[in-house]
């Protein structure tokens, strides 16, 4: 075997222990687990020198930022921005040198999948794995950097899998019976999906030739209830395929489990897009599954999806650098490929759950190459909009996520929105949402889950309302709308949605114009149509 002699931390990869767990004893040395490398891109290996492929992530990033950028084909993206052969074959090298073994290299997602011991692991990486015991679930964890031998340092974007703690949650919430504001199905209070899309004035459609992917880290769903559920709404039933992403699968429970989220987003997305294909991408709750699996979509060459809706985060504090930097290069290649990736903000308002007295943002919505989605409080009555104000429901309820990022700088689309400076001193700066929808459970969807009639609500159901959108826009236009960020900033960007004046998420009131509560508004979706085929025909000719 080689011996490295010189090893250097890798950029981003230091863990901090999560508070609230114990150390049970170290990992078995014999234990096999799975690890996904990210490779740099092709452009970023001819960039040569540190300063120069920094310059060249630069150039890249604000040339995705501009409206009217031209969109590549997937082929084309990766035959640019792919990884290198030459790298993966280096990386063979280094696994063999180690007894790890290489599973799978993936050049357009930038992947490789390595399977060894947990003793070879540490080895390779110098790193040392632990058991821990913990209220979400017990993990393998690490504390401090990953080291990484120096002659790969340029080479390798980021190391998941060592660590295996559950990274996000889903962002739904359940109406309880005796306990809400508002009588749960009240025909005035909840409403079905494709109600809202009357209300929200979306253009006829049905999402016919557009592929929804949606992003799930555990629950599952039951045929009988989609069947149930869309028979009961008129609609036929949409086409469901699913994806096992890192062995995650498919795995229904109960009502109180992650099924709650996985039924809203099928259910939500397919009420206004029944044509569409929905592909569910599952994968574990862990940095790496979540990754894997939006890696996955994007770059999806069977379903094409040209929409990807995730309603699960945790926020920026509780990722890792190199987490935030590969996630957002993801969305970035999804940016330059034409699919729109809507995210749900959060629903602990300006705080995120997070309890230092400080504003936070949930990631991933907090990318700016996501169209974030934030809540309103949503009164209507025969299917026109009363009042529509931020979903604030604290102390002893949710509130829609929103605030300014403290890692991610305020994007140039968004530089005329008037967005407050971020909490902490640094890179930070992009305002978070972007757009909004119904998310109080008190005026929420009906769904269907595990058998149980229910009134759902939360940003999680923003995310698949949009992507539902999106989809009959792209079905009416003909052409794929892509990263709608610039087009929806632009001078006519108002015209697009229901401004949002009243109320707010804890620390940040709603205002005119954007505002760190409900982004530019709800939906007017035929405005909003007319305003994306204006701007998007140049970006997809």
């Amino acid at each position: 075997m080689t011996t490295f002699k010189r090893f250097s931390a890798l950029t981003g990869s230091e863990r901090q222990p999560v508070r609230g767990a114990r150390v049970i004893g170290d990992s078995h040395p014999e234990q096999t687990l799975e690890v996904s490398i990210r490779l740099r891109s092709k452009l970023e290996a001819a960039a040569g020198d540190a300063a120069k492929t920094e310059a060249a992530r630069h150039t890249f990033r604000s040339a995705l930022e501009k409206p009217g950028y031209k969109r590549m084909k997937r082929e084309e993206f990766e035959n640019e921005h792919g990884a290198d052969p030459a790298d993966v074959e280096k990386l063979k090298e280094f696994a063999g040198q180690y007894g790890l073994k290489v599973m799978s290299a993936d050049l357009a997602r930038r992947t490789m999948v390595l399977s060894g011991t947990v003793s070879a692991f540490q080895k390779a990486f110098n790193v040392q794995l632990k058991e821990y015991s913990y209220a979400r679930g017990n993990f393998r964890g690490r504390v401090g950097d990953i080291q990484i031998p120096n002659e790969y340092a340029g080479i390798i974007r980021g190391i998941f899998g060592l660590d295996n703690r559950p990274q996000a949650e889903p962002h739904f919430r359940r109406l309880e019976e005796g306990n809400s504001k508002i009588k749960a199905h009240a025909a005035s209070q909840s409403h079905d999906p494709n109600e809202l899309a009357t209300v929200y004035n979306f253009p006829p459609g049905d999402g016919t030739g557009q592929c929804i992917g949606i992003i799930e880290l555990g629950g599952g769903y039951r045929l009988d209830d989609l069947k149930n559920y869309f028979a009961g709404l008129n609609i036929e039933l949409p086409q469901v395929i699913t994806v096992s992403v890192d062995g995650g699968t498919n795995s229904p429970s109960d009502a109180n489990s992650a099924d709650g989220e996985v039924l809203l987003d099928i259910e939500v997305a397919g009420a206004i897009a029944p044509k569409a294909k929905i592909v569910v991408y599952f994968a574990p709750n862990t940095d790496r599954g979540f990754l894997d699996a939006i890696t996955t979509a994007v770059h999806d060459n069977a379903n094409n999806p040209s929409i990807i809706s995730i309603s699960w985060g945790s926020a920026e504090s509780q990722w890792t650098q190199q987490a935030l930097t590969n996630f957002d290069e993801a969305f970035q290649a999804a940016a330059a490929m034409g699919v729109t990736i809507c995210v749900a903000s959060g629903d602990h308002g300006s705080s995120d759950g997070v309890n230092d007295g400080k504003n936070h943002v949930d990631f991933p919505a907090s990318s700016s190459f996501v169209l974030g989605c934030g809540g309103t409080t949503l009164q209507t009555s025969q299917e026109q909009i009363v009042q529509e104000s931020v979903w604030n429901d604290q102390p002893n309820g949710g509130a829609g996520g929103g605030g300014v990022s403290d890692v991610f700088p305020l994007p140039t689309w968004q530089q005329k929105a008037n967005v407050p400076a971020p909490a902490s001193k640094g890179n930070g700066g992009r305002g978070v949402p972007d757009v909004a929808g119904d998310a109080d459970p008190n005026t929420g969807y009906n769904v269907l889950v595990d058998g149980q009639a229910l009134v759902f609500g939360g940003t999680s159901a923003v995310a698949p309302l949009w992507a539902g959108l999106l989809a009959r826009i792209n079905q009416n236009l003909g052409q794929t709308v892509g990263f709608v960020n610039p087009v929806i900033y632009g001078q006519d960007g108002s015209s697009g949605f229901h401004d949002i004046t009243q109320g707010n998420n804890g620390d940040y009131k709603a205002a005119k114009g954007w505002d760190p509560c409900t982004g530019q508004g709800s939906p007017d979706g035929v405005s909003l149509q007319t305003l994306l085929g204006k701007g998007t025909s140049a970006a997809a000719a």
